[in-house]
């Protein structure tokens, strides 16, 4: 049985994308009455054909209406709207008003301290799961596939995957390989791992100051030195290679530690230095498919004319974390080497390989991108909108056009332990640089990917209340 009929009218030549028109309309309906608690909203289908809008903008903001509790899904039943709580309101513009909160509205006074706003930057979108899809295609993967399910599988990962994989990586990331090229993994730490097995003779890594202090953990782990290095000085990188004090790099290109992705002239002289030295490049594609705007950035792999980058790429943040599934691209001149530590090898689940490939192979994975970039982009919108109305003149926003952070440059005279510190005791975590004691202001970090938007603005106004006495010193 099909919902309620809603009367909507969608403008394809406003300013705001189809999907955030939808979502509007839908919760101010919401607001005043017009869809009251219990309601059914319309099919997917039916409100396609209505209003002659493709079946992922209806996807993208009914996803967003169930994100912050507006409807909720019963089985047999779609989305049922639910009773607001009073007149919440979360979208871009209306978070730019003057919504008032006292002693007597829910949520900030009465936020409990127990529960964590975490502003993790590793964090992603729990929602945006396709779990239907996911579901139908693994059962498609048993059944293809029922006469393998007693046996191991390839090590280094299932051929028919890694075929799909390298045609992909191809055409989305311009990165230039063969699927014998390919090694499936269960995370970073497994691909470092197998690079400490494969590149005995090297020790030291350098890795961006700011860069991403877990993944230094997991060189340490692995046997590795690490040396923290400054990529805008190039000439500090060259002189310390020739003291041996580097013998291999540790880049992020895409994005970044500042946010923004390498520039072209630094990917060709790191690339230089890599063949100059005869040593090798760990281009981590950290965040690489997570453009928000703008097409993403091509690899450094597909640039490199000597061998000397190794990819390395993984699907826990646009995908899922609890599927443990990466990729490492070797250079053609170590596959020799990676015979010989076959007993190391171990991919993992053949069934989530198997489901992966027909995800791909279906089209699903490039439907899936689409999706998760508009959710992204507009978190990413509505927090900047927050920060800059609860907390304004008290930073400097460094502007990214990817992954699932922001940074700011906190002007205040403090550092980033006691930013830190503070916004914990109010129920928040934050994050800060790992840069070291000699920047002049303190970087925070705040992770999106996580967080509904109605936690994002709690979080943002308890950190106003959490530094209020540090802003006022200013």
């Amino acid at each position: 049985m099909e919902g309620k009929i809603i009367d909507l009218s969608i403008s394809f030549d406003a300013k705001d994308p189809l999907y955030i028109q939808l979502y509007q309309q839908i919760r101010e309906l919401v607001h005043v009455g017009a869809l009251k608690g219990g309601m059914k909203l319309p099919s997917i289908r039916s409100l396609q054909r209505q209003l002659n809008i493709s079946k992922t903008t209806v996807e993208t903001a009914y996803h967003m209406l169930l994100e912050e509790g507006y409807v909720v899904s019963k089985e047999r039943s779609g989305l049922v709207v639910v009773s607001p709580p009073g007149s919440f309101s979360v979208d871009g513009s209306d978070l730019i008003g003057n919504r008032v909160l006292n002693e007597s509205s829910t949520s900030f006074n009465q936020f409990p301290k127990q529960h964590l706003i975490d502003f993790s930057l590793l964090s992603v979108d729990g929602d945006s799961f396709p779990i239907r899809i996911w579901k139908s295609v693994v059962g498609e993967a048993l059944s293809q596939q029922s006469q393998f399910i007693h046996l191991y599988g390839d090590p280094q990962g299932e051929m028919s995957f890694r075929e799909s994989l390298s045609q992909y990586l191809r055409k989305s990331r311009g990165v230039v390989c063969s699927p014998e090229q390919i090694v499936i993994g269960t995370g970073i730490s497994y691909s470092i791992l197998l690079l400490s097995k494969l590149l005995k003779e090297i020790r030291r890594v350098g890795v961006e100051k700011s860069g991403i202090a877990q993944v230094r953990d997991y060189f340490i782990q692995h046997g590795f030195e690490i040396v923290l290095v400054d990529l805008n000085d190039l000439e500090r990188v060259e002189q310390e290679s020739k003291h041996s004090r580097i013998h291999m790099l540790y880049v992020t290109p895409s994005h970044q530690p500042s946010g923004d992705p390498m520039p072209y002239l630094t990917r060709q002289r790191i690339l230089e230095w890599a063949s100059r030295h005869e040593t090798y490049i760990i281009e981590d594609d950290y965040d690489g498919e997570l453009r928000l705007s703008g097409k993403p950035v091509p690899s450094l792999q597909g640039l490199d004319k000597s061998g000397s980058v190794i990819y390395i790429g993984t699907f826990s943040k646009t995908f899922s974390p609890a599927l443990r599934l990466n990729y490492m691209v070797l250079p053609i001149n170590m596959l020799e080497k990676l015979k010989s530590i076959t007993p190391v090898l171990s991919g993992p689940s053949r069934i989530d390989q198997w489901a992966m490939q027909l995800f791909m192979s279906r089209g699903h994975w490039y439907r899936h991108l689409r999706r998760v970039r508009k959710i992204y982009r507009y978190k990413n919108e509505t927090l900047v909108q927050l920060l800059r109305q609860h907390l304004p003149g008290s930073f400097e926003l460094k502007a990214s056009s990817s992954g699932l952070h922001i940074e700011l440059l906190m002007t205040v005279d403090c550092d980033e332990e006691t930013l830190i510190g503070l916004a914990k005791q109010e129920g928040v975590l934050v994050y800060g640089s790992q840069g070291g004691t000699n920047q002049v202001y303190p970087k925070i970090y705040l992770g999106f990917g996580g967080l509904s938007l109605q936690e994002m603005e709690e979080g943002v106004q308890l950190l106003c209340k959490a530094w209020s006495s540090v802003l006022k010193g200013r």
